[in-house]
């Protein structure tokens, strides 16, 4: 399987590598089968977080006799120094492993204060120091700290949103990592799970050499999926450029991502997938989205507050309250369009 090097890390990781937060929402069992059958096949690269409940366990039971062959990376959202090392302690402890390769501050509202000695980045520095971590990163979903942060000089990578659907000025930041010699891992490489074509998405990866995606993986056979194509490995060609031309114009615009930051609404609401409901319905099977449990978390945006919580944490800056509403108006629309089909 191809390797790139992760930037000045010098680490080298499989092109395409395993996001393992969906594994959170399998089975102890069967998470870490999947994990073990990805490493099989041929994947070397796996990305965690400490938030991810219990995908570091998973990956701590499924490669840890293998720990010199993989590479690892997990997050940490502390702000502390002392909680940046109680999280790394007890990643280590998840994941059966006495050294991290890349250890990421997770999702970062804003540079860090490089000079505090009490602050996070201190304590990423002291678990260095004692041989804890290797290397460090940081994710983000603001492009503007993103850019802060290459401009830095202080991280060694970068995790960002990256997807044929992004907005040039997002695009553009993959250039800016590889001037600035920074590895660059592209998260939600689907949108959020918007896009289906698979073909199209590696054809887009395929022309970023120094971009390693990681695919978030639940099931064998997305795993199938992202193996066939890697080992195709399919060119950018007419038919592909359509089908992104064509995605490109009915969801570059503002879209709610499902990255679910806006979580948890004190009202109960779903947010992260109720307030794009009207591209799920379109883009995906859509009779699931009419089940019981999905009438009664859509009806629920009625008791919506707008208490804007929700907006505030947006990264995205999206006007969460007023989109759900749309949605649920086009929820109930689209249902009513398609009632005698069921």
């Amino acid at each position: 399987m191809k390797k790139i090097r992760l930037g000045k890390t010098g680490l080298m990781v499989t092109k395409p590598a395993m996001g393992c937060l969906p594994v959170q929402r399998c089975g102890v069992e069967e998470g870490a089968a999947l994990i073990r059958e990805a490493y099989e096949r041929g994947i070397n690269y796996f990305d965690t977080a400490n938030a991810y409940s219990d995908s570091e366990m998973k990956i701590g039971i499924a490669l840890h006799d293998v720990r010199d062959r993989v590479i690892i990376s997990t997050k940490s959202a502390a702000k502390t120094k002392e909680g940046v090392l109680a999280h790394i302690e007890n990643s280590l402890k998840m994941l059966q492993t006495d050294y991290i390769d890349l250890f990421q501050f997770h999702q970062i509202p804003e540079v860090p204060d490089f000079n505090d000695p009490d602050g996070h980045y201190a304590g990423a520095l002291e678990a260095k120091r004692r041989g804890w971590i290797r290397h460090i990163g940081v994710t983000a979903h603001k492009i503007g700290v993103a850019e802060a942060a290459v401009d830095s000089g202080m991280f060694e990578t970068m995790q960002f949103p990256f997807s044929y659907i992004s907005a040039d000025r997002d695009i553009a930041l993959a250039e800016r990592c590889r001037q600035a010699d920074m590895g660059f891992i592209a998260m939600k490489g689907l949108a959020g799970g918007l896009l289906t074509n698979a073909r199209a998405c590696h054809a887009f990866m395929k022309r970023y050499d120094n971009v390693v995606p990681i695919w978030g993986i639940q099931h064998l056979w997305e795993l199938e999926e992202w193996l066939a194509v890697a080992a195709e490995d399919p060119d950018m060609d007419d038919e592909l450029a359509a089908v992104i031309a064509a995605d490109r114009k009915q969801l570059s615009a503002e879209f709610c991502r499902g990255c679910g930051y806006c979580m948890p609404c004190p009202q109960g609401i779903e947010i992260n997938n109720s307030a794009r409901m009207n591209m799920l319905l379109r883009r995906s099977p859509w009779r699931q989205y009419y089940s019981p449990e999905w009438r009664e978390k859509m009806e629920r945006i009625e008791e919506c507050v707008e208490c804007r919580q929700c907006a505030e944490k947006c990264p995205y800056g999206l006007d969460t309250p007023n989109i759900l509403k749309f949605m649920l108006q086009d929820w109930r629309e689209y249902f009513q369009a398609h009632r005698a089909e069921f």
